[in-house]
């Protein structure tokens, strides 16, 4: 008989025991690993690459610097980091073994090689010292994490004093009538490009519900400084629809 007491979190908007959400999303990624990139491109109408450059230039990399990129699945912060920096390190990090593999594929994966490690690892547990990475990257992962509070709490302590962090989300559209339009294309749309372009309906209807579960940008902002961090700001991307949360361990 199970616990009736056991602490329960949401998978979209099932409610599941929190021990469920870390493998059922690994099922999720696992699913959908081989057409990952393809579908970023497709629901976002390539979107994604414009959020993904503003991220590079509010980050501004600097050469020599250390990267945890976690939930890094397929490496697209990494590289990003990578040509921008000159030359570093980037670690990728992601709970997701398959995602992790597709990236090895990648073109820049080969170029960089001698520039990236590719980890398996729980965003909530990182198996790192305290202390080590100049940056910390997680983009479209966070809200796929059982606790993201200790999440943040794992990126405060792996990086060093002067480290940055910096989070690339789904958010909310503070306009209402914006949001509905919005919401209309991502619960009618989104589900039915997972069908077509990666078999994968319920992956998809999945991580649409999970954007709507996802606490909006005030509401983070506050659990980044919860986590320690200090001079913490966020930027909303195409009107909310995704957000840059940035903040410092000083």
């Amino acid at each position: 008989m199970a616990d009736e007491n056991q602490s329960t979190t949401h998978f979209g908007f099932q409610d599941v025991p929190e021990h469920e959400k870390a493998g059922r999303v690994q099922g999720v990624f696992s699913s959908v690993a081989s057409k990952y990139d393809v579908m970023n491109d497709a629901m976002s109408f390539g979107i994604h690459r414009i959020w993904k450059d503003a991220m590079m230039d509010w980050l501004a990399p600097r050469a020599g610097q250390k990267l945890l990129d976690v939930a890094g699945g397929t490496g697209d912060i990494s590289f990003r980091f990578l040509k921008r920096a000159g030359h570093g390190h980037a670690t990728v990090l992601d709970l997701t073994e398959p995602m992790l593999i597709e990236g090895r594929k990648r073109a820049e994966a080969n170029a960089m090689s001698d520039s990236l490690d590719w980890v398996v690892g729980d965003a909530m547990h990182l198996p790192f010292e305290s202390n080590t990475f100049d940056v910390y990257t997680i983009s479209f992962g966070i809200r796929n994490v059982t606790r993201p509070q200790e999440a943040l709490n794992e990126a405060f302590r792996v990086l060093r004093p002067g480290g940055r962090l910096m989070v690339l989300e789904f958010s909310q559209i503070p306009i209402e009538l914006m949001q509905k339009v919005y919401d209309l294309y991502s619960f009618n749309i989104i589900p039915r490009m997972g069908q077509v372009i990666a078999n994968d309906r319920d992956s998809y209807q999945y991580l649409v519900e999970s954007i709507r579960k996802f606490p909006d940008q005030d509401t983070f902002l506050g659990m980044v400084r919860q986590a320690g961090f200090e001079n913490a700001k966020y930027r909303n991307l195409s009107m909310g629809i995704a957000c840059l949360h940035s903040g410092w361990k000083i």
